[in-house]
């Protein structure tokens, strides 16, 4: 008796079927709907991205008194300063026009624009994150808001994990260059003249003569800091000890999720760059500890007061 017949077709088959199904369906669609679909760093992406620069750098011309000598990104932790700033006009991130909103935790999300020891400040109490499902062009929005103002010097401030062995928890340490791991560069895409150059030179990111001067105010308030090497990488998962390993043997003095997008649309717009991290924690790969976001937040805190101490001295002695 021969076997029941079926009609048997291929899984592979199957598949290339739906394929040219739903590609056929796609054509269907509205221009509309095509034009959704593109990437965002498509040229009508970024014609809107840069149009949002414009409109949100007018909101704020319009409501403030003048424009910033510095701008200061904070990070995890580290809203200190904001206690040592006279505000002249403060905004919640989700009532300035075209703004992302933050959602990583212990920032705050609010910019504050004042003065602090004379020196007229940007301060952004908390910061956008890769890890946030935005792209690196999203995420350095800010930044590239205050370069459209006219705001010359970017200070980025953030909690990092330790890498360099002679690190310890609370350490203060100047960055004075850094390796991008993250996966995306906000400057990928249609390029502005009018923003910046093509290609932009890294070689002198951090400036050396703000470093000197920072140095030099942190002698003058007896607070001790370190100068590294900055890794930044994609997070939201921490460090594995291979990673950790990898990171050192690589010449990175500390690590964290943040501030090198920011600098590096900063060069491109032509401003003065300084990088300040406060070591949370040191591991070593050899006999590794659990990293809890919980003791990243508290190591922060504990330095907040030291932080603000040495921006404080730096802005009143040269802005």
């Amino acid at each position: 008796m021969l076997p029941e017949k079926h009609n048997f077709v291929p899984v592979s088959l199957k598949l290339a079927f739906v394929c040219d199904k739903t590609e056929e369906n796609s054509h269907r669609g509205t221009s509309d709907q095509r034009q959704k679909s593109r990437p965002m760093h498509s040229v009508d992406s970024f014609d809107r991205f840069s149009r949002r620069v414009g409109e949100t750098a007018a909101f704020l011309r319009e409501r403030i008194p003048w424009i910033p000598d510095v701008c200061i990104m904070l990070g995890t932790g580290l809203g200190g300063i904001a206690h040592a700033t006279d505000p002249v006009w403060k905004s919640a991130y989700g009532d300035i026009p075209g703004f992302p909103v933050s959602t990583a935790p212990e920032h705050a999300g609010v910019l504050m624009i004042g003065e602090t020891c004379g020196a007229r400040v940007a301060l952004f109490q908390g910061r956008f994150h890769y890890y946030e499902g935005y792209t690196t062009r999203e995420l350095t929005f800010p930044v590239r808001v205050m370069a459209s103002l006219g705001v010359r010097t970017l200070i980025g401030c953030n909690a990092a994990g330790g890498l360099n062995p002679s690190f310890a928890s609370g350490d203060l340490m100047v960055v004075t260059d850094h390796i991008n791991f993250i996966p995306d560069n906000p400057l990928r895409g249609p390029n502005m003249e009018e923003w910046g150059s093509r290609f932009p030179d890294m070689s002198r990111a951090y400036s050396a003569v703000l470093r000197e001067k920072i140095c030099h105010a942190a002698r003058k308030a007896g607070v001790e800091l370190k100068e590294g090497v900055f890794a930044a990488v994609p997070g939201p998962s921490l460090e594995t000890p291979a990673e950790t390993r990898f990171l050192r043997s690589a010449g990175a003095d500390a690590v964290a999720m943040s501030l090198v997008p920011e600098v590096i649309v900063a060069i491109h717009a032509g401003m003065e760059c300084m990088g300040i991290s406060v070591i949370a924690n040191v591991n070593d790969p050899d006999d590794f500890r659990p990293i809890l976001i919980e003791d990243v937040i508290e190591q922060a805190g504990r330095a907040r007061n030291r932080l603000e101490k040495l921006l404080v001295n730096f802005l009143k002695e040269y802005f």
